[in-house]
């Protein structure tokens, strides 16, 4: 009897400190965002807005415009004029060889080239497109960025609930060991029903696990987003969800063909690759070099001459015809893109819509307190067991199903974040959810 009641208290004693351990886990995470360094609660749109101000990519786009604006002030300028001047010594001799006279020469000239014409109008449209293209990636980059903050917050929240979850359940079993070693030891089903909650107790610990990782990996892409030292600590406020209605399937197809950044982004590409071609064509007529001249003379009598130049180089050997086939190529390049990345887009739509609408659904069949009520189940049953009143298999399956309704929720939640976020990127429609948290939404 005595071997079997001192083996029975070390499984009591193994198992109260395994499932210790997955509140361990549960209090790095919370050492991680709970730290002194962090005085307020942060709300997932205050992220948000954090990113959006101190993301250090954002100053990329921001050169990226400086960049094409000055390329447009260098396409609208015209070619500096060229000044040349020309001095020397001139004699006059005549037939015998007999010098007649001897002074000075001189000529100063200015010339300005002249584009042919349409030339110059051509390049500022290059350059402006490369400035509708620079501005376009900026505004796609911030929409991108809101949307990826948004939902490593929301996965960090989701870490926190179900790790909150997991410390729950990890108390009712550390609280369990000491009701079994008080009941009654004799017999196989003390030991079988510590087997029993032992297991369960390890699953426990990997969820724990795994949900630790997870905040700690989201954590770390969130505060390099935020432009913060990857240690950095951030507790996200308790957020809900609230989605809108999704339009019909074609209304968002329509909207994407039209608004989807990655389709305006190749249809300003396939223009500017017109106004290249044009000016690929255009370039085989050189321009025209015009300008004053004056010259003088002085070698016994004094001579001044005063013109117009005009010089242009005649296009005889080369019409520019490799430069007008490869932008030719291109453009059709740029047109072969657009019609493939409207493909993409309209796919993306489509599967991104119905998995939402999946979502949705699925979410709109749930009751409201459905996960509460899984707790207050998961309680009675501790309660009862330790009573005697509820079998070891209840009891556990209770306490599976609490966290497994837990972590379905959450998850579900997420993915319909995902997909709805998915949307307002490719269609940059009216956004489909809205964040509050648990105040606002009461």
């Amino acid at each position: 009897m005595k071997p079997n009641v001192l083996k029975f208290s070390f499984l009591a004693t193994a198992l109260a400190v395994a499932a210790v351990v997955p509140m361990q886990a549960a209090d790095a995470v919370s050492a991680a965002t709970n730290s002194p360094a962090v005085t307020n609660q942060v709300l997932l749109d205050d992220l948000v807005n954090e990113a959006l101000e101190k993301n250090p990519e954002l100053n990329f786009y921001r050169a990226e415009i400086a960049a094409a604006r000055g390329g447009r002030k260098s396409a609208g300028a015209w070619a500096n004029p060229e000044v040349s001047a020309e001095i020397g010594q001139k004699r006059v001799k005549d037939s015998s060889g007999a010098l007649l006279g001897e002074g000075a020469a001189w000529a100063v000239s200015v010339n300005q080239t002249f584009e042919y014409p349409g030339r110059l109008s051509l390049r500022k449209a290059i350059a402006n497109h490369d400035i509708q293209l620079a501005e376009l990636g900026f505004s796609q980059f911030k929409l991108a960025l809101a949307a990826r903050v948004r939902t490593l917050g929301y996965n960090i929240f989701i870490a926190q609930e179900k790790l909150s979850a997991s410390r729950e359940v990890a108390d009712r079993f550390q609280a369990l060991t000491e009701v079994l070693v008080q009941r009654d030891s004799a017999g196989i089903t003390p030991v079988l029903e510590m087997r029993i909650i032992e297991a369960s107790t390890i699953t426990l610990q990997r969820q724990a696990s795994g949900a630790t990782i997870a905040a700690q990996a989201a954590l770390l892409e969130l505060n390099q987003l935020r432009g913060q030292p990857p240690g950095a600590a951030v507790r996200v406020t308790g957020a809900q969800l609230n989605f809108c209605a999704s339009p019909p399937l074609e209304t968002l197809l329509d909207i994407a063909r039209t608004n989807a950044f990655e389709l305006r982004i190749r249809q300003a590409e396939l223009e500017q690759q017109g106004f290249k071609v044009s000016l690929a064509k255009n370039e085989r007529f050189s321009g025209v070099t015009v300008g004053p001249f004056i010259s003088e003379e002085k070698a016994g009598e004094r001579e001044r001459t005063i013109g117009l130049g005009v010089s242009m180089p005649l296009p005889l050997w080369n019409r520019n015809t490799g430069n007008i086939e490869t932008a030719k190529a291109r453009e059709q390049q740029a047109q072969t893109s657009l019609l493939v990345t409207q493909r993409e887009i309209e796919r993306r739509v489509t599967g991104n819509a119905l998995a939402l609408q999946v979502k949705l659904d699925e979410m709109g069949k749930w009751r409201a307190d459905s996960v509460h009520k899984f707790r207050e189940a998961a309680e009675l049953a501790d309660r009862h067991y330790r009573l005697g009143a509820v079998p070891i298999s209840t009891y556990v399956e209770l306490q599976k199903q609490y966290l497994e309704a837990v972590e379905a929720v959450l998850d579900t939640k997420k993915e319909s974040l995902e997909a709805a976020q998915a949307l307002e990127q490719l269609t940059g429609a009216t956004p489909l959810v809205s964040v509050t948290t648990k105040e606002d939404a009461k």
